[in-house]
């Protein structure tokens, strides 16, 4: 298990943005060098984890919970067929492109080590979005990639370091719970029927995720 590239994005001027400057850093390529990884701050007020990779809306990108970004080359391979195009690492705006890790399916507060230093914790599933669809370009792409349901994951800085691509990957944490990004990414958007399930990953979920499943809850035990 590895990190084939670690992907940087520069703001990029996008019609498909709601970022107040018109600019999306959704755009990422490898670095050919080292890079410092930390934890950004809250959404809001930090943008990405990785140092030289940049987040234009921090109203709803970056932050704590989403200051990395991963997804599995497998994945990006099983797209290549169904769209009839390649796909680089970074096409689909991820930091860490993966070899060897069932990315989707890690479970919210998995735990990966990255290099000598670095110690990442999966926090949920990527929602897709308006500047994504544009960014790929392909036809009613939202729900195609919600249809399919492999998201990659989020993940927060529990130790920062620093990390190159070819860095291997150890998974020193596994939860006893079946709570993964993908699972996730349903209960939050077209299965809410699943959100109380999410209260089995604990404080490891994203906190926006277990607000909702909170609040759901709260609203079943109500309608009673």
């Amino acid at each position: 298990m590895k990190v084939l590239t670690v992907n940087l994005g520069r703001p990029t001027p996008s019609a498909h943005t709601h970022a107040p400057d018109g600019l999306t850093g959704i755009g990422k390529v490898p670095s050919d060098g080292p890079v410092r990884v930390s934890d950004p701050g809250p959404k809001g007020s930090g943008g990405s984890g990785l140092t030289g990779d940049a987040v234009c809306d921090i109203r709803h990108h970056g932050g704590t919970d989403q200051a990395v970004y991963a997804y599995a080359r497998e994945e990006l391979d099983a797209w290549e067929k169904e769209l009839g195009r390649p796909l680089p690492n970074g096409a689909f705006g991820e930091n860490l492109t993966t070899l060897g890790l069932t990315v989707s399916q890690a479970r919210i507060g998995e735990r990966w080590r990255i290099g000598d230093e670095l110690l990442l914790e999966v926090t949920s599933g990527r929602t897709p979005c308006r500047t994504f669809a544009g960014h790929l370009g392909e036809p009613g792409w939202v729900k195609r990639f919600t249809r399919e349901g492999a998201t990659g994951a989020y993940l927060r800085v529990l130790e920062p370091g620093t990390i190159r691509s070819g860095d291997p990957v150890e998974v020193v944490h596994v939860p006893g719970h079946e709570i993964t990004a993908a699972l996730v990414f349903r209960a939050t958007t077209t299965e809410r029927e699943l959100l109380p399930r999410l209260l089995d990953a604990g404080d490891a979920l994203h906190a926006e995720a277990l607000r909702a499943a909170h609040a759901y809850v709260a609203k079943l035990g109500s309608a009673v």
